[in-house]
């Protein structure tokens, strides 16, 4: 879709009126043609403004869907948001973490401090193993320490001695 589309799309996401059923709505009339920004974006605000609530929606299932299929062009930031979103919604599905994973394993040193919080974070609320996705994250934060906030801190010590 052409980019003013993208751009509408994204506030539509992100708006002070959005909300979850607003943003389910969209994507599932226009999510076809969604940007990864915008798919990323749509899971991140759908987790923050519904929570576990919309775990059971169907239209999250097919987000994920979505997700999973262009993982491979997601940005660290796309990665790290998608999976915060879902995790936040309580959706664990195996599939998606798994390449979620793979991605960021192949993408780890574009990540910065608060995309590998968010990432060790999800997989440790979701529940889902991912041992050498957690320790190529150790490494590179053992390596880049000093980037690191009191939040993205607290957030990756939690999801290590949760996981």
């Amino acid at each position: 879709a052409p980019i003013h589309r993208q751009i509408d799309w994204g506030k539509q996401i992100t708006g002070r009126d959005a909300r979850v059923e607003s943003i389910l709505a969209l994507f599932a009339n226009e999510g076809h043609q969604f940007s990864v920004r915008n798919l990323a974006t749509s899971a991140h605000r759908v987790g923050k403004l519904g929570g576990r609530r919309v775990r059971s929606d169907r239209r999250l299932e097919t987000l994920a869907e979505a997700c999973r299929a262009r993982i491979d062009v997601f940005n660290s930031q796309n990665i790290g948001n998608a999976a915060w979103g879902f995790a936040r919604a309580g959706f664990t599905d195996e599939r998606l973490f798994r390449a979620i994973a793979t991605e960021a394993l192949r993408r780890i040193n574009e990540f910065n401090s608060q995309e590998m919080a968010n990432t060790v974070w999800a997989f440790a609320t979701a529940g889902v193993a991912a041992r050498t996705l957690f320790e190529a994250i150790a490494a590179e934060a053992l390596r880049r320490i000093n980037e690191f906030n009191s939040q993205e801190m607290a957030n990756t010590v939690w999801a290590f001695a949760t996981a």
